[in-house]
């Protein structure tokens, strides 16, 4: 099950910032193999990867930690197929880049077997997004996540919120159909904390339950705006209250309906306070 709100990448060849991205306090920390690390150093940042999985399982620190591999199209995705396939030690997570089909993600499966860690598609390409629902269903799919930068090169558009709504939208329902939790695109600009705010309140609104981070400073700001407030906590707790007293059934409540949609929404919110208090 993927709970986490907040993701952070680290490149790959850079082993020296591995104890530093992982401190940070990443719901997940996400060892890059694909878009952060260039061509001549992919080998590198393999081995890199899969030695630091190897210590953190000796030291019982796997939990948390996850890999992005390159997209299993490409020659560098298949090395990296291969070599997870030998490695003694697997993280918990493999993101899988530019996903346009289920199939993809049955290769890695059939590659990897019974040992084959939870899976995250990303959504990355139009075609991709055509086929979400279909492959957020795929077995072993733990959660997808909206590949924004690709997305906007794709459309010729800025990776900005307004450009990129309308296919926002249409994934998070693809996720929802599928029934996993949709992670939302990093927030590019490093020195605009207001808008990294602003942003990710808005993935949480529209149903985003994360969002990735490509900085460590961005994850307080992350992980404050998708913490419910003290007023939708309150609120939530006296509606569900209400709820009860009420007999478990439909009921009026501050001149709203209470039904059961509404009150699985509140239980939601109760349910993500609790998360925040007892990570």
């Amino acid at each position: 099950m993927f709970t986490a709100q907040s993701l952070l990448f680290v490149p790959g060849h850079r082993p020296d910032r591995f104890a530093k991205a992982r401190d940070a306090g990443a719901g997940v920390t996400v060892i890059d193999l694909e878009d952060a690390v260039p061509a001549a150093n992919k080998a590198a940042a393999r081995s890199a990867a899969l030695a630091e999985f190897g210590a953190a399982a000796e030291a019982d620190t796997l939990a948390g930690w996850a890999l992005r591999i390159n997209a299993v199209t490409t020659a560098a995705g298949i090395a990296d197929l291969a070599a997870l396939g030998l490695a003694a030690v697997l993280p918990p997570l493999l993101l899988v880049p530019m996903v346009e089909s289920p199939v993809e993600l049955v290769i890695v499966a059939r590659a990897l077997g019974a040992r084959c860690p939870g899976l995250v598609p990303l959504i990355e390409t139009p075609a991709g997004l055509r086929a979400g629902h279909a492959i957020g269903r795929a077995a072993g799919v733990v959660a997808m996540m909206f590949g924004g930068g690709d997305f906007s090169a794709e459309l010729g558009v800025a990776l900005a919120w307004e450009p990129l709504a309308t296919a926002r939208g249409q994934f998070v329902l693809a996720a929802a159909e599928a029934r996993v939790p949709a992670i939302d695109v990093p927030f590019i600009g490093l020195d605009d904390a207001d808008g990294l705010i602003a942003e990710t309140r808005r993935a949480r609104a529209l149903g985003f339950a994360a969002k990735a981070a490509i900085h460590p400073a961005q994850l307080p700001h992350i992980h404050a705006a998708f913490a419910p407030t003290p007023v939708e906590v309150a609120e939530a707790a006296e509606a569900l209250a209400a709820y009860a007293d009420g007999g478990g059934q439909a009921i009026r409540f501050k001149g709203r309906m209470l039904e059961a949609p509404i009150i699985r929404r509140y239980q939601a919110i109760l349910d993500a306070k609790d998360r925040m208090y007892h990570a």
